[in-house]
């Protein structure tokens, strides 16, 4: 493997935390394997990284009937640790997916396939060698597959009724944030493009789904890392800058073109980036949220508006049932706890929730009419 180190911005190097990357997937079909229409939200996932090097990542489960939350459910469940270094949490059907990255020299690294009612493991897929670890990151799903970014930087491909792995295409190095839309994946090539001016300029690759394989590069700004899609079919890349004289953007793909079609440097967007039905936010410092229209990438009013504060964004996922914005705290990068605060559409805190620490992605169990 080519890749030295994973990647930190200077924040997490400090506090030996770990990174603030979230990702985005593709919605299609997320719940194929449900018939009826879904009355309410049963439960929470919340995905918590835990701390560098100490392999003590986990998932929260919160109920909403009873408000019960168990910090540690994963093990409750599963009777063992998740693992180092979790980093993305998805929903396919009746699955969960879980991205665990693990640690460069180790083999540490799979994606642990769970049932969605009970979080109950059904397969960990493997993503080592013998004695090192690919360094899995996001997921994102299209028409039964699943494809997963690599630090190697490759992309695999998992068939979903075999959990088995089918394909792999190569873009570049230490690929991050990925999406789909019109039938392509899109995928952040970071390449460790924060150590500016030695890395280099990078790009957003385009895989054709059909034929899986790569059709372009997309030049955006320096050091992108999260993907979304947007309902209207656009992608939107959070471009981190390089901490220093480089500063952040939100880059809009238009996928009809494949051409960059815009950017806005107003958000610092180190936090996080979640798309919904209707609802689209961005952190722009690392406890602040700002709305922005997805249709043109224009910025918009803070999106918060009950005047409470928020210690350290460390996530956000929106609830496609109703568009409640989970806005996932870290409080601080050495606090052993966290928080999950759900917001509506109007910015308004509902209500709130602990969980464990270094909180970065939610997933939702529904109950079906």
């Amino acid at each position: 493997m080519k890749i030295k180190f994973l990647r930190y911005s200077p924040f997490a190097f400090i506090a030996l935390a770990g990174t603030l990357l979230l990702g985005s997937c593709t919605k299609d079909d997320e719940y194929n394997n449900h018939v009826g229409e879904i009355q309410s939200t049963a439960g929470v996932y919340v995905l918590c990284e835990g701390n560098y090097g100490r392999a003590n990542s986990t998932i929260t489960y919160y109920n909403t009937a009873t408000g019960a939350v168990d910090n540690n459910y994963y093990k409750t469940v599963n009777g063992a640790n998740l693992g180092e270094t979790a980093n993305d949490l998805k929903r396919y059907g009746s699955k969960l997916y879980c991205v665990v990255s693990g640690l460069q020299g180790t083999a540490q690294s799979f994606v642990d396939v769970m049932d969605v009612k009970t979080g109950k493991t059904i397969k960990r897929i493997s993503f080592n060698t013998a004695n090192d670890g690919y360094m899995p990151r996001k997921i994102a799903f299209y028409r039964n597959k699943a494809y997963v970014s690599r630090y190697d930087g490759k992309v695999s491909r998992i068939d979903t009724a075999s959990l088995n792995i089918d394909g792999e295409v190569m873009l570049s190095e230490a690929l991050e944030g990925l999406a789909v839309a019109n039938g392509k994946l899109y995928v952040a090539n970071s390449d460790f493009s924060y150590l500016y001016p030695n890395g280099k300029n990078t790009v957003v690759s385009v895989v054709d789904l059909a034929s899986f394989t790569k059709i372009k590069d997309i030049t955006v700004n320096w050091n992108p890392t999260k993907v979304a899609a947007a309902p209207n079919g656009d992608i939107y890349v959070t471009c981190d800058g390089n901490y220093a004289n480089l500063k952040p953007s939100l880059d809009r793909i238009n996928t009809t073109t494949d051409t960059k079609v815009g950017s806005n440097a107003d958000y610092a967007s180190y936090g996080a980036l979640a798309i919904g039905n209707n609802t689209a936010v961005v952190t722009t410092t690392s406890s602040t949220l700002r709305s922005f229209n997805y249709l043109t990438g224009a910025p918009g009013a803070s999106f918060t508006t009950d005047g409470k504060t928020i210690g350290l964004i460390y996530g956000l996922t929106i609830n496609d049932f109703n568009n409640d914005v989970y806005v996932l705290d870290a409080i601080s990068y050495a606090s052993s706890t966290g928080k999950a605060y759900v917001y509506g559409t109007d910015g308004v805190r509902k209500f709130e929730f602990a969980t464990g620490q270094l909180p970065k992605a939610a997933v939702f169990v529904y109950n079906y009419r």
